[in-house]
């Protein structure tokens, strides 16, 4: 296959930008620019921008129903209230059926969006067992690349838990597809007990794969973590040995001084989630405290030229000092976290011997355009409304804005239908119970 006339950003950190085709054979980049190819596929990418397929680094696909659904309680007054009356209640609500209805929807839009990389963190509590093959199954035949895991709480009893210590245990050590990985998923030290978490921890030792975890969202996590162990939540996970290289912590708004150096100095990534953080009006998280930053949208979307837009704004607000590169270099970090978990260094570029997760944007610069600047345009200009195709792994998976391999209309009609059933099982769901020590 040759991409053929456009401008190519062969990385985003630093930002390069070359004018070549790109020469994709099998699933590999093969080369950037040189001699004419006699590929027997040509995309014409005249006039358009071929970036690295973007990657959303926390994620929770089973809310891709909540869209609009009911809501006659009364509202949340904080965060605890939220997840109470709102997403522990539609996670309980979700069978089979809405999984993979809610992983068809969420892997769409990400795939429209110029996202070809997703790590999601799914929770069912009444429909564990093989939740993360259905999901992965509808992730990988719409050709999107994805990391999954079950996240693990106390919250629905201790059945519940090993359950689904266990789901992530299974599916580790199973056989899967090419474009599909798993981490060992867990809700958050508040919904934790010490022996859910040690064996979270057994799962992540028994088969190399790190833990994905809610760190310190809301104080609420820091205040359980103090009264039930006498410790923060960072000092927690260190201590379990669950802080690690390969861990990914989503949000840690309210870690302090000394947990971001405990996070900084295990190398641990952190997935910040700019919009979700705003919604649920959980305060700001110590970016410059931390090391690596990726970019999630906490189950928002997959837009990630709006979520890591939005971050760069809500950063700017605090201080004019954030860097101008901060929205290439979060989404380049989240590139790296993706592709440590497959084996793909290069993942993220588009350079000889990288994976061929490549998107075509039509997007006609209305002013200069370079490596320098192109933070610039990602910014202020691009969008995911300019998203004309999407590769992953080599195979066209977007042509002309539309899916190729699945009936995007009757997938979007069937998805309504799946919607309103889970509607009808959620007013039958009252606020769950659970609350964390304070």
């Amino acid at each position: 296959m040759l991409l053929r006339g456009g401008r190519v950003v062969t990385a985003l950190s630093p930002a390069r930008i070359v004018d070549a085709d790109v020469l994709i054979d099998g699933d590999r980049v093969v080369s950037v620019g040189g001699a004419p190819s006699n590929a027997t596929t040509r995309i014409d990418c005249s006039g358009c921008l071929v970036i690295p397929g973007n990657v959303c680094a926390h994620t929770h696909v089973y809310s891709a129903l909540a869209r609009g659904m009911p809501y006659a309680l009364e509202p949340p007054h904080d965060f605890v209230e939220i997840l109470q009356r709102v997403w522990w209640r539609l996670d309980r609500a979700l069978d089979e059926g809405s999984v993979r209805a809610s992983a068809l929807v969420g892997a769409m839009e990400a795939l429209l969006a110029g996202t070809t990389t997703l790590i999601d963190h799914h929770a069912s509590p009444n429909a564990i067992d093989g939740s993360l093959g259905v999901v992965a199954d509808a992730f990988q035949s719409l050709g999107l690349r994805s990391v999954v895991c079950y996240e693990v709480s106390d919250r629905d009893g201790p059945e519940r838990a090993r359950a689904g210590v266990e789901e992530n245990r299974r599916f580790l050590t199973g056989k899967h597809g090419p474009l599909v990985r798993g981490m060992v998923g867990a809700h958050a030290s508040f919904t934790l007990s010490d022996e859910t978490l040690a064996s979270c921890v057994e799962v992540s030792r028994a088969t190399g794969a790190g833990i994905h975890v809610h760190a310190a969202e809301d104080a609420a996590d820091e205040l359980d973590s103090q009264a039930r162990f006498g410790k923060s939540v960072a000092e927690r996970l260190r201590d379990a040995g669950a802080l690690k290289a390969n861990a990914l912590l989503a949000h840690c708004v309210h870690l302090d001084e000394n947990e971001c150096k405990l996070v900084r100095e295990a190398g641990t990534t952190v997935a910040h989630n700019a919009r979700s953080n705003m919604n649920n009006g959980v305060g700001r998280t110590p970016l410059a405290a931390l090391g690596a930053v990726a970019v999630g949208t906490d189950g928002i979307g997959a837009d990630m030229f709006e979520e890591s837009r939005i971050g760069f704004f809500r950063l700017r607000e605090d201080t004019l000092e954030a860097p101008y590169d901060w929205p290439l270099a979060r989404l380049a970090e989240g590139a790296r976290l993706a592709g440590g978990i497959f084996g793909e260094p290069a993942l993220g570029t588009i350079e000889p011997g990288a994976p061929a997760d490549v998107v075509v944007l039509d997007y006609e610069a209305p002013a200069p355009l370079d490596g320098a600047n192109l933070v610039g345009h990602w910014v202020f200009g691009l969008g995911s409304r300019a998203v004309r195709d999407v590769i992953v792994a080599g195979v066209p998976v977007v042509r002309d804005r539309r899916l190729t391999k699945v009936d995007q209309q009757e997938l979007l009609r069937k998805a309504v239908v799946d919607a309103k059933r889970l509607w009808e099982r959620l007013e039958q769901i009252g606020p769950h119970p659970f609350e964390p020590k304070r």
